[in-house]
């Protein structure tokens, strides 16, 4: 199987450096069409969307600069009327454009949280809300969210930055439940990489030369393929690629003259035994389960009224 995006439009926003650089160049080597989004400065393109763009060229690519601020709904409309203009479809969108505000919680000012949620989750909500009726219409998309182990996991100094990228896990969740039908697929990619986001986080030279962009893309570019999965959080870096599943332990039931704080802390281990874990596929799986558990419990037959 070999990979390729022939006639497909891409979308990356945040593509002047680091791993927006590496996408945007990863999918125009396999043959997108890319629009490579850069924050630009009083309506211009950055100088570092235009570099990615006649880098592109010169390799025989298609590519346009367009300079919107993600947060910014009006300027992400008028990135996709361009597009659509330009091109006249949309396959691919690559959330990937973020910012850093760290510092420990007690510390950080509101409006450093809020802006972070604003370029993270915002930023990603105004992009695919402007491609997603172009997706059903064409009856294909392929869309990525980049998510963190920031989030996924935590780490001190970055409560913005975890809320923001849990949070777009979590609108993965539900959009890839929404899209099926039309073959729009969303997944999640959660990157570590030697970017200016992270040079001043990791001292060690040593360790930031196996961290390569390029590595990331190649999983990158899997989401965005014609045969990629859905609903996946691929975590990469280093040559390494793994999946993050958040799964959800058996529990036990409390019958209600037992159902108090004291007894559930007191069956803390058995609620957090995972033997029999399984990673639910929405929200309604785990009414399911815990109707089932009192329903058995109470001897109530569920079963379908004839």
């Amino acid at each position: 199987m070999s990979i390729n995006y022939e006639g497909q439009v891409a979308i990356v926003t945040g593509a002047g450096m680091g791993l927006g650089r590496s996408h945007a160049l990863g999918l125009a080597s396999r043959g997108a069409k890319v629009v490579v989004n850069d924050l630009g400065q009083n309506g211009q393109n950055s100088e570092a969307a235009l570099a990615v763009v006649a880098e592109i060229k010169a390799a025989g690519g298609e590519a346009f600069a367009h300079h919107a601020n993600v947060a910014d709904m009006d300027q992400v409309q008028d990135m996709v009327a361009q597009t659509m203009a330009k091109w006249g479809r949309i396959d691919i969108l690559v959330n990937n454009a973020g910012i850093l505000r760290d510092k420990s919680f007690g510390k950080m000012e509101m409006s450093d949280f809020e802006l972070v949620i604003q370029v993270h989750l915002i930023g990603t909500a105004n992009c695919t809300k402007a491609v997603w009726d172009i997706m059903k219409e064409q009856q294909y998309g392929r869309i990525v969210m980049t998510t963190s182990s920031s989030g996924l996991y935590g780490n001190f100094g970055q409560a913005n930055y975890g809320a923001a990228k849990m949070a777009v896990a979590g609108f993965m969740n539900t959009l890839c439940i929404e899209g099926h039908k039309y073959d729009i697929k969303v997944n999640c990619l959660s990157p570590t990489a030697n970017t200016a986001m992270t040079e001043n986080l990791i001292p060690d030279q040593r360790i930031l030369d196996l961290m390569t962009p390029e590595s990331v893309t190649a999983g990158l570019l899997a989401l965005v393929s014609k045969e990629a999965p859905n609903r996946i959080i691929l975590a990469t870096g280093a040559g390494g690629y793994a999946r993050a599943i958040v799964y959800e332990t058996a529990g036990i039931y409390l019958p209600p003259e037992q159902q108090t704080p004291e007894n559930v802390l007191a069956n803390m281990d058995a609620i957090s035994d995972p033997s029999e874990q399984i990673e639910l596929q929405g929200g309604w799986m785990q009414t399911d389960k815990f109707v089932a558990k009192a329903a058995k419990a109470l001897g109530v037959d569920l079963s379908p009224k004839q």
